[in-house]
This record gives C-alpha cells, sequence and structure tokens, in this order.
C-alpha cells in the first residue's frame, strides 16, 4: 500500500517540474488515478509520457504495492487549453 503522497513525490522525484494530483480510486492506497503536467512532455507522444511516468513509479509498480494506474499527462499548455474548454 502506498499513500497518495507518497505517489506524489514519487512522479516529482522523476519529473521534477511536475504538478501532480492523485486519486485513491478505491481507498485502498493501491488503485490510482494521476493527472500529471510537466514540461518535460513536450515533443513527446501520449505512450512517451506515460512510459516517464511510469518509470517515476517502477519499484511500487513491480512490487504491486500500486495494482492499479490511470493517468492524463499534459504539457503546460495541454493543460491551459484544456483549462479554457
Amino acid at each position: 500500500m502506498v499513500s497518495p503522497d507518497q505517489v506524489k513525490e514519487m512522479i516529482q522525484g522523476g519529473l521534477p517540474d511536475a504538478q501532480v494530483e492523485v486519486n485513491d480510486l478505491t481507498g485502498g492506497g493501491d488503485h490510482y488515478q494521476v493527472v500529471v503536467v510537466s514540461s518535460l512532455f513536450e515533443g513527446k507522444s501520449l505512450v512517451q509520457r506515460h512510459q516517464m511516468v511510469y518509470r517515476s513509479l517502477n519499484q511500487a509498480m513491480s512490487s504491486e504495492a500500486i495494482h492499479a494506474l490511470t493517468m492524463k499527462t499534459f504539457t503546460p499548455q495541454d493543460w491551459s487549453a484544456q483549462a479554457t474548454t
């Protein structure tokens, strides 16, 4: 089991400029939804962005401390555009 704060810290460890929102989908600490906004996603495909987030959570994912993860990833520009729609 991993806390939402720990998930946020792990993602920010891999993506230092990331703004991260973490939602525990079941309350059990092992199914999460994250929204990650980072300038490091500039020029990256959706798959590459997700791989970057997965890499930052590698230990928790491989040990199954996190069983399931859904994510939305945005560049700061994407995020700003979404906020205005």
